[in-house]
């Protein structure tokens, strides 16, 4: 089985693509060219389910087209429309660079290096300005900043930050 904190989002899917069942994924992560994967997860009645793809490609740099195996209809295609798109973080962190993406690091815990304590989890990443924001599920917004980042430890999940007094 399948945990959600075993996968991080990757995008979404969006509209069907002919008529042979491809259907298109905003992709949020360069995963895929990082990594090869036989398949994805997607979170269907609140359970982690492995689709295996027959074949990709992207359409654009933030747009990926996708044939899953078993999925050969436009209507079975159009029934996965807008859901959300896992990865597995065990593939993800096999990778032989030792850079994670933003995306991987939702869910992992924020520790204030300057105390100790625990700031709080990350639920997620907002990179839609040049200033990228960890957002922790209290709604609290944390710099992104390398500069603020004093270790990351994959296996427990978790970040420490060198947080600026009166941040928080």
């Amino acid at each position: 089985m399948i945990r959600k904190e075993d996968v991080y989002k990757i995008g979404k899917l969006g509209k069907t693509h002919g008529i042979k069942g491809e259907i298109s994924m905003q992709v949020d992560d360069d995963v895929f060219d990082r990594v090869e994967a036989d398949y994805l997860v997607l979170e269907l009645d609140g359970i982690m389910v492995p689709f295996f793809m027959e074949e990709y490609r992207f359409k654009t740099d933030e747009t990926a087209l996708i044939k899953f195996e078993g999925i050969d209809t436009q209507e079975r295609a159009r029934e996965l429309t807008g859901i959300e798109v896992f990865f597995p973080r065990e593939l993800a962190e096999s990778d032989d660079s030792d850079e994670l993406s933003y995306a991987q690091l939702v869910g992992y815990t924020v520790v204030n290096a300057n105390t100790g304590k625990e700031v709080g989890k990350i639920e997620y990443v907002d990179e839609q300005t040049i200033n990228i924001m960890f957002e922790l599920t209290d709604g609290t917004l944390i710099p992104a900043s390398e500069e603020l980042i004093a270790g990351i430890d994959t296996e427990a999940q978790v970040i420490t930050m060198n947080i600026p007094e009166g941040l928080l």
